[in-house]
Formats: structure tokens, C-alpha cells, sequence
């Protein structure tokens, strides 16, 4: 297990598209990836749009962002309360300096806005905030996944399969291990 030893957060707020949440906690977690949840509140169950719950495991301000090796964000209507969260816009900017792992996925750019990080990047996104990617200086693509850098971005629920293998490709190659 080359990933044992790292570290992932996943960024939480009610409304999360399930499975983008999901798919990905439990793909890293088949690595060895430690994942955590955090969210406004700790010990919190979020509610994602289709009815899962999930826990978080800490709050945003719990969060020490330097010990970990990347950050997730989910799509769903979630992304639109979670950049308004200073903390988040933080722990996202930090990644960002770092060139640690960034997964995003469907309306998480819009978080990724909010972070002003996305000049001069190559990204995908749902199709429906296109223009707001292409507004904060992205390079938008529509394509099912789209690494550039640190920065892994995937469209919506169907292209999950290559966004997981794409999350575990850029960690190994992060952590030196490809």
C-alpha cells in the first residue's frame, strides 16, 4: 500500500452530491489513504441531495490543513455554502501554494473560484458553471477528467471511474511512488 501514509480531507456541507463524495472516500480508502471529513460542525451528519448521511469527522477549525496531502471537494449545491466559509477558502489557497492534491468535481469549482486559484489553469467542470470557470481564468475543457498540475477536475457522477483513478494516479506521482 504506497498511499498508507497519506492524507486526504474532504471538505462537507448539507446538499453534497452523494455520490461524488462517496465514490472517492471509499477509492482512496481502498489505497490505504487516510481520509477525514470536516465540515462547519464536527461529529455533524450532512445530508447529501439524494438522502445519504454522512458524518464529519472535524470541524473546519479543527483542521491543522499542513498535515495533509490534499483536499476533495464534492459537487452537488454544497460547493455554494462552502465557499462562503472562510476556513475553506484557506485550506484550499494552502493546497493550491503547495502543489498539493486538489479533487474537484461538477459545481466544486465553484469553491475553487472563491479561492481565486484558477488563473491560467486547464479544468473541466459541470458544464453549468463553465462560463463562471472561464470568468476566473480558467481554460475550460469537456472532457471526463482533466489534470493539470496539482489539480484534478472531473465533470459529474458518470465519470467517476476515471476521476477515482485519477485522484490515485496524481497521489502516487505527488508522493513519488508511480
Amino acid at each position: 500500500m504506497v498511499l498508507k501514509e497519506t492524507k486526504i480531507l474532504t471538505v462537507i456541507e448539507d446538499d453534497f452530491e452523494d455520490s461524488e463524495l462517496i465514490y472517492p472516500h471509499y477509492r482512496l480508502q481502498e489505497e490505504g489513504v487516510i481520509c477525514h471529513i470536516a465540515g462547519k460542525e464536527a461529529e455533524k451528519t450532512y445530508i447529501g441531495k439524494n438522502g445519504v448521511p454522512v458524518q464529519s469527522d472535524f470541524s473546519f477549525e479543527q483542521i491543522q490543513i499542513e498535515e495533509y496531502d490534499g483536499i476533495l471537494i464534492p459537487g452537488g449545491w454544497a460547493p455554494d455554502k462552502l465557499r462562503r466559509y472562510e476556513d475553506v477558502l484557506d485550506m484550499v489557497t494552502f493546497m493550491n501554494n503547495h502543489n498539493r492534491l486538489i479533487g474537484q468535481i461538477c459545481h466544486a469549482g465553484w469553491v475553487l473560484i472563491s479561492a481565486d486559484i484558477l488563473r491560467g489553469k486547464k479544468v473541466t467542470s459541470t458544464p453549468g458553471i463553465k462560463h463562471d470557470m472561464m470568468n476566473a481564468g480558467a481554460e475550460w475543457v469537456n472532457e471526463e477528467i482533466v489534470v493539470d498540475g496539482h489539480l484534478v477536475s472531473s465533470r459529474r457522477p458518470p465519470d467517476l471511474p476515471a476521476y477515482g483513478k485519477a485522484l490515485v494516479d496524481k497521489l502516487k506521482e505527488l508522493k513519488g511512488s508511480t
